[in-house]
C-alpha cells in the first residue's frame, strides 16, 4: 500500500440542527455540523415533514399561483 496517499481520519461530533449529537469517524474534521440527520429525517422517521432550508416550496407556490387563480376562473 502506497503511504501518505490516504486522508486523516478524525474521531467527529457530528451535530445537528435538531440536537441531536452523534459521534462518528471522519475525514472532514473533529466537528462537523449537518441540516438533517436520521434522528429527524422524514424517511427515518415516517413522518410527513417538508425539509427546505432554501426556501424552495415558497417560491415554487409563488411561481405557480397565477395557474391555480385561472383554474378557478375557468
Amino acid at each position: 500500500m502506497k503511504k501518505d496517499i490516504h486522508p486523516k481520519l478524525f474521531k467527529a461530533k457530528i451535530h445537528c440542527a435538531c440536537g441531536n449529537e452523534i459521534e462518528a469517524n471522519s475525514t472532514r474534521g473533529e466537528s462537523v455540523e449537518v441540516e438533517i440527520c436520521s434522528n429527524c429525517h422524514p424517511f427515518y422517521t415516517g413522518k410527513q415533514r417538508f425539509v427546505d432550508t432554501a426556501g424552495r416550496i415558497d417560491r415554487f407556490r409563488k411561481k405557480y399561483a397565477k395557474f391555480d387563480k385561472n383554474a378557478e376562473a375557468e
